[in-house]
This record gives C-alpha cells, sequence and structure tokens, in this order.
C-alpha cells in the first residue's frame, strides 16, 4: 500500500540506440535499443541518461531520450502543463 502523502510519480522512460543518420531519429536496429530503465521522476531518469549519453560519446550516432510516460498515461495532464 502508498502512503498517500508521498510524492506523485511521474514516470519517465530512458533509452537509446545507433541512429541511421543524424538528420532524424531513425534507429538502425530496433532488436539493439538499450532500455536503460523506468524512473519515477525527471530529475532521476536525467541522471540516468546523462550517465549513459557520457558512456556513448565517442559514437556521434548514439542517442538516448527521456520519455515522458506519465503525460502518456494520462494525456489531459500533459495538456494542462
Amino acid at each position: 500500500m502508498t502512503d498517500s502523502s508521498s510524492k506523485k510519480q511521474l514516470l519517465h522512460l530512458v533509452f537509446g540506440g545507433e541512429l541511421e543518420s543524424l538528420e532524424e531519429v531513425q534507429f538502425r536496429d530496433l532488436k539493439d535499443l538499450d532500455i536503460v530503465g523506468i524512473f519515477p521522476d525527471y530529475a532521476s531518469a536525467l541522471v540516468a541518461w546523462k550517465a549513459k549519453a557520457h558512456q556513448t560519446v565517442d559514437n556521434a550516432h548514439m542517442r538516448y531520450f527521456i520519455v515522458h510516460m506519465h503525460r502518456l498515461l494520462d494525456p489531459e495532464s500533459a495538456i494542462k502543463g
């Protein structure tokens, strides 16, 4: 059971992969996507994103992204802010 006074979860997914080109987000191989994880807030997702981005800095085609899953789960909240 969760504590009602706890901070609201705003789930964020961090993932990445190698792009076919630098001009668009088209992954070279979907089977090779790196799913870093799902995080309870943007701040922790950003820490994970930075760590993975720094690990792959030598490969210009490697990109990591943060997806605001909470906006997908509750589209009306995305409209409000």
